[in-house]
């Protein structure tokens, strides 16, 4: 993993954990936003883990790539048993989580948009939390996915602002983040914005002051 300094340097990270972690909790913290910790150190494993392409993408032989979330969800309906639907429900949850934090633009294109990952993901992210309750794993982690689901909007969010500030993004496509905050309600893509002078009023209407 490398990060570009602010002359477009290219800066090796020792530890890609620790930088993940890093920038994780700050942007946690400044945008003010409460997430519990359990929850905010399996983000950072997740993205450590993603960051190997072979652990992120499907390779059965024939196709490389990721399976629609409809699928994958087909695949929890069928499971034969519940160690695998709640391994294809942990799938559908980390893979939304992933694609919609860091690739939301590139989902502008496609049949579904980021609001589709979000209610997939915060959805198998709760049936999951529901599936293993009362277990010996849901005494630790529970809790951790009953948080996923409930903050998934929000995680979203400061992964957005996490690749932004990888990447240095300063320009703002508007008519992205009015659809963006329209479908999902973002409170980041709401301040983004306001800090261009545009306010988002609910209903579908902006005004933009002089």
């Amino acid at each position: 993993m490398h990060q570009k300094g602010s002359h477009d340097r290219v800066v090796p990270v020792p530890n890609l954990l620790d930088y993940f972690r890093t920038s994780v909790e700050g942007v946690i913290s400044d945008q003010g936003v409460e997430v519990e910790p359990h929850a905010t150190h399996y983000v950072v494993n997740l993205l450590t883990l993603f960051s190997r392409s072979e652990e992120l993408y499907d390779d059965d032989g024939d196709i490389y790539g990721l399976k629609p979330l409809a699928l994958m969800l087909a695949d929890a309906a069928d499971a034969q048993s519940a160690v695998e639907r709640n391994q294809t429900l942990q799938r559908i949850g980390d893979v939304a989580l992933f694609i919609s934090g860091f690739f939301a633009d590139s989902l502008a294109t496609h049949s579904v948009d980021v609001d589709y990952y979000i209610h997939m993901g915060g959805s198998a992210y709760g049936s999951l939390s529901d599936e293993v309750r009362g277990t010996f794993r849901g005494h630790v982690f529970a809790a951790t996915y009953s948080e996923l689901a409930a903050k998934f909007q929000v995680l979203v969010d400061v992964l957005n602002e996490v690749r932004d500030r990888e990447r240095q993004e300063t320009d703002v496509d508007l008519l992205r983040t009015y659809a963006v905050w329209r479908k999902t309600g973002s409170r980041r893509a709401e301040n983004l914005l306001r800090q261009q002078g545009v306010v988002p009023i609910t209903g579908g209407k902006v005004i933009r002051p002089n």
